[in-house]
């Protein structure tokens, strides 16, 4: 009797840590320089960063509370998808948790699960979009990123991609 309530208190909490109710969005990093090794974004990624300011607002419907963005090198290489949420960041007063490598999305997924436990705000993950598949897959639903795109929001909801999902940033100028 002792050891089945003990493995049936086990499934339950094992299923409450994979279970969460927080809203996960999904972006890619903001335009690239025409030349894909210089590192850092375009002025059309960086117009894009400032526009997600205003995508991502509560006015908008939105509770960022987290947001996490690949591991950058210390050479610059990487850093695009820093870059693209850092004004994000700063405006709603958040650090963007880069502890995360590109090629691992476990780490992003116990990532979330750990804010998860004590939150129910919104996360935001700004990845390479080559990365994004597998960290989508992880987090319950896959999707491919389309390579010639850097406007699309996928939103994962208790492990699936929402009806609505991919919808557009609508940044002005950018994604007319």
């Amino acid at each position: 009797m002792h050891r089945t309530v003990v493995l049936a208190a086990l499934a339950m909490s094992t299923t409450l840590v994979l279970a969460y109710s927080n809203r996960v969005f999904l972006i890619r990093h903001g335009e690239k320089p025409a030349d894909d090794d210089t590192p850092g974004l375009s002025s059309m990624g960086e117009q894009r960063a400032k526009c997600l300011v205003n995508v991502f607002s509560q006015s908008n419907g939105y509770n960022i509370g987290y947001i996490m963005a690949q591991q950058y090198k210390v050479d610059g290489s990487r850093d695009r998808p820093y870059e693209t949420v850092e004004p994000l960041a700063e405006s709603l007063g958040l650090k963007v948790d880069t502890s995360c490598d590109r090629d691992d999305p476990v780490c992003i997924k116990d990532a979330v699960s750990d804010f998860a436990d004590h939150s129910d705000a919104d996360v935001l993950i700004c990845w390479e979009h080559d990365g994004l598949s597998g960290i989508s897959k992880d987090l319950g639903d896959e999707f491919d990123y389309p390579g010639r795109h850097y406007d699309l929001i996928y939103e994962i909801y208790n492990k699936n991609l929402t009806s609505g999902s991919p919808y557009s940033e609508d940044c002005s100028g950018l994604d007319e």
